[in-house]
């Protein structure tokens, strides 16, 4: 199978595929995991970093985060706090936020100098020069530059982090506010360090299967075209092949949740109030964190489609465990921020390792089918899906017009809740997606989103007639409590 990967997911893999090969035996035995990832940085010299024994150290502390551990040694277990920082591989981002580069001319009119409110520029023998003790990085010399000598660099996860819970310490070492932190794992995919990682549970999840406990997989609908040429059909086949009971398709709670919440949609619209839509768990911790005001008014109040089908099959299979395969990491702290009805959640990748773990190759697994949602809940996985799928149910049903906003990314989420806080949102639904592209595009996929969508599209044509209300029909959720 090929993967969409960089060296430092590259490492990462390595230590899971290890830890998922040890745990598929039995036991893992975390001085052998580490001795492997000791083995991954030889003593010829370093690779990435400055010694081997930095980058064996980092290596150390991605095991500890395979394992369901913190990164640090020191720090206190927190499982809520999904995205963490690896200390000892933040240390290669240019530190100082405004630079003078070697473009710089030192002028006649030296605009840098004039422009700078706080007198922290200068002009040295070679170039402008910058006194940080001074400097306030407020970019008036780069903007004024005309050579366009001067640079505004932001560290990538601070430039990615749609609410602001980057900082670093007085060591220059990123820093991770949990107050404000939504787990969206933007912060992940942009470090180009592999610097800040994610807490797993494939641990655990593998000595589930390894005991032969009943354990039910559901996926995300995003899993389509992640795995070369598998098919869904086959993909699910590879996941039972892992030991699980069955494997079984979010897309039937996502049709659930679609219909109920065009249905919610209309009581909204009565109050003349606009409804966000439940789908992304990161966006719902925005709301919930950053605009209390919308969550409690403007937030649909059903669950997630990944909470809706685990509620399902746990009033119907209440012994069964429930896991989540998906490529989000907020729904890894959806799953543990209190007791819910999914035990566990891991990403496409963690998935990925377990698959090679055990030499299961999906594309030449037999295609199975157990379960038939409509392409609306399959669609849920790309941005602008959500609002999709509510407003053909409100076709289907005959409840009216519904007009809509898609918020594609997670600073869009934020601009498009500010607006709805200061009464100038002008839509009846607003759709956040804080990965742009949505769900295809999250934090641990395995192919590029656009490969991947163009495989779902082509998969799932056979299945274009099939209406939500024949999937909901077809999959009751009357009895199951959908409701946050």
């Amino acid at each position: 199978m090929a993967m969409n990967t960089n060296d430092a997911r590259q490492f990462k893999f390595a230590v899971l595929t290890e830890i998922c090969k040890q745990a598929f035996r039995g036991k893992v035995e975390e001085d052998k995991v580490q001795a492997l990832a000791r083995d991954l940085v030889t003593l010829g010299g370093p690779r990435y970093r400055c010694c081997v024994y930095k980058e064996r150290e980092i290596l150390r502390q991605r095991v500890r985060l395979s394992l369901g551990q913190m990164a640090s040694d020191v720090a206190e277990y927190n499982p809520k706090q999904i995205v963490q920082v690896i200390d000892a591989a933040c240390d290669g981002c240019t530190i100082k936020k405004i630079r003078v580069t070697d473009n710089c001319r030192k002028c006649m009119t030296k605009s840098c100098l004039g422009a700078c409110n706080f007198k922290a520029m200068s002009m040295g023998t070679d170039r402008a020069q910058i006194d940080y003790d001074r400097c306030k990085e407020c970019g008036a010399c780069a903007r004024a530059c005309p050579y366009n000598a001067i640079v505004v660099t932001e560290r990538p996860c601070y430039s990615h982090c749609p609410v602001d819970a980057i900082s670093w310490d007085e060591n220059d070492i990123a820093v991770i506010d949990e107050d404000k932190c939504i787990n969206c794992g933007q912060c992940v995919d942009a470090c180009p360090f592999g610097a800040i990682e994610d807490m797993s549970w494939v641990y655990p999840v593998v000595d589930i299967l390894q005991k032969g406990k009943p354990c039910y997989a559901i996926v995300a609908p995003s899993i389509q075209g992640q795995y070369e040429n598998a098919n869904l059909g086959q993909i699910k086949a590879a996941i039972k092949l892992l030991g699980f009971t069955d494997c079984l398709e979010v897309a039937i709670g996502a049709d659930a949740v679609a219909y109920y919440e065009a249905q919610e949609l209309v009581e909204h619209k009565e109050k003349g109030l606009p409804m966000t839509t439940s789908c992304c768990s990161a966006f719902v911790n925005m709301q919930k964190v950053h605009f209390p005001e919308q969550y409690k008014e403007n937030k649909s109040t059903l669950v997630t489609p990944m909470m809706a089908l685990a509620r399902k099959l746990k009033k119907e299979h209440s012994d069964h465990y429930v896991v989540f395969i998906g490529p989000c990491l907020a729904k890894k702290y959806e799953a543990m921020v209190k007791k819910t009805a999914v035990d566990y959640v891991i990403t496409f990748e963690e998935l990925y390792a377990m698959f090679l773990a055990k030499n299961i190759i999906p594309q030449e697994c037999e295609t199975i089918e157990n379960d038939n949602p409509s392409n609306y809940g399959r669609n849920f996985a790309a941005s602008g899906g959500v609002a999709n799928a509510v407003i053909e149910v409100a076709k289907e049903k005959e409840l009216g017009e519904v007009s809509h906003i898609l918020a594609n990314g997670g600073k869009e989420c934020k601009l498009q809740l500010q607006l709805m806080k200061q009464g100038k949102f002008t839509a009846d639904i607003l759709e956040g997606m804080c990965c742009i592209g949505g769900c295809l595009a999250g934090p641990a996929i395995i192919e590029p989103a656009n490969k991947a969508k163009a495989r779902m599209m082509k998969e799932n044509i056979t299945n274009q007639n099939r209406t939500v209300l024949e999937a909901v029909k077809e999959n009751s959720f009357e009895e199951v409590d959908l409701e946050v």
